[in-house]
């Protein structure tokens, strides 16, 4: 049941990539205002996640994910409504409002599923929801603005949310928590947060803005480079990344919770080769004028964000008191994706002095700085355990 709300959660945030086309023909966008309509979303999400994450704490996960998920899809059958900029980019700043309620909600509620044995593989399965999701998101809503206009796509995924949600009204169930949930005060937490929670999301950071450069341009520009469909663009930008990340994820979440039975830092090191292992990828993705090439480049890149993504929550409920996961998945979310919303703008900007694949491959460096946090937290937490 979550794994369908995640579903949506990703399916309604990436609609507007594939129809970027479409808005910058209608209402003569800029790259750079198109830029912001991604960032928009991205900063009101991270901005907004702490506040998510301590209220989910606080109250029943289950009102947190269904309330989440009936406003999100009503702002995304809203966002139908708009008729220039302006307004589109008050729908997409309102969505991240929605959507920053889920991921705490959801990964804390399966963390009180699973201990510390299987917890990284039961997120790593959730987490192909996020692969499924933006490739149902980037497909059916290029092919449905292709034929019916870009406003049906909204409208269509907002009333799937909004029937989904009424539906698993009856059916989540609430786990029971820990004695001691929901009582860590704000500043408590802050005040005990480790270096290597730090780290985490510091890394997570980096590595988002590069997934969020993904998510953003790639359909666009494989539809200027490639002179693909709209359809096609969204198609080809998300299902070979989003199916190699389902591969990946899992894979990453079997061997983290091998690797942690072994070294306290072992979810890092399955995140360290995901990073490592995906840089020269992204590099490659920007940089091809071959189709054939592209598919595999997006394969191989997709592959190693699943080891990475896998463990993003599962590395900090490591070294985070049991009873803040919510809040620490709030604080990682908004780290993460105020890193990941300057993404679209400064990608636009610099492609408007270079151009769109070379801005995309200048993103992997960022990939390289995430590693590098990583291999830092590995250091701390190996060196905590043998104190």
């Amino acid at each position: 049941m979550l794994w369908w709300i995640a579903f949506f959660n990703y399916a309604d945030r990436q609609a507007i990539f594939s129809v970027f086309p479409l808005l910058e023909r209608e209402m003569h966008l800029t790259t750079v205002q198109l830029g912001w309509l991604g960032s928009s979303f991205a900063l009101v999400y991270g901005l907004l996640s702490p506040v998510a994450g301590h209220i989910v704490d606080r109250v029943r996960r289950k009102t947190a994910i269904l309330g989440g998920l009936h406003l999100w899809s009503a702002i995304c059958i809203a966002t139908a409504a708009s008729r220039g900029f302006s307004g589109l980019l008050f729908f997409r700043a309102a969505e991240g409002l929605g959507e920053s309620l889920y991921f705490p909600a959801g990964v804390s509620m399966l963390s009180d599923y699973h201990g510390a044995a299987t917890r990284s593989r039961a997120l790593g399965l959730h987490q192909t929801s996020v692969y499924i999701g933006t490739i149902g998101g980037g497909f059916f809503a290029g092919l449905i603005g292709q034929h019916y206009g870009w406003r049906w796509s909204f409208v269509v995924f907002g009333a799937a949310g909004v029937l989904l949600g009424f539906i698993l009204s009856r059916f989540l169930i609430e786990p029971v928590r820990t004695a001691t949930a929901a009582r860590l005060p704000l500043a408590e937490f802050l005040r005990t947060l480790k270096p290597e929670a730090v780290l985490l999301m510091l890394a997570f950071l980096c590595a988002n803005f590069v997934a969020v450069v993904l998510l953003s341009w790639m359909p666009k520009f494989l539809y200027d480079e490639f002179h693909m469909s709209l359809a096609a663009a969204g198609f080809t930008a998300t299902v070979y990344v989003q199916l190699a990340s389902m591969l990946g994820s899992p894979l990453g979440g079997w061997l983290a919770d091998i690797f942690r039975k072994r070294t306290p830092g072992g979810r890092m090191i399955v995140q360290a080769l995901g990073v490592f292992g995906g840089a020269p990828f992204v590099v490659l993705c920007g940089l091809t004028k071959s189709v054939a090439v592209l598919v595999v480049t997006l394969a191989a890149w997709g592959f190693f964000k699943g080891l990475y993504d896998a463990n993003i929550f599962a590395s900090v409920f490591d070294v985070v008191p049991q009873e803040a996961r919510g809040t620490a998945a709030g604080f990682v979310n908004m780290v993460g994706w105020i890193g990941g919303g300057a993404a679209p703008v400064v990608i636009g900007f610099i492609a408007t002095k270079s151009s769109l694949g070379s801005a995309i491959a200048m993103a992997a460096a960022l990939y390289i700085v995430a590693g590098v946090l990583l291999l830092a937290g590995i250091f701390r937490v190996t060196a905590n355990a043998h104190d």
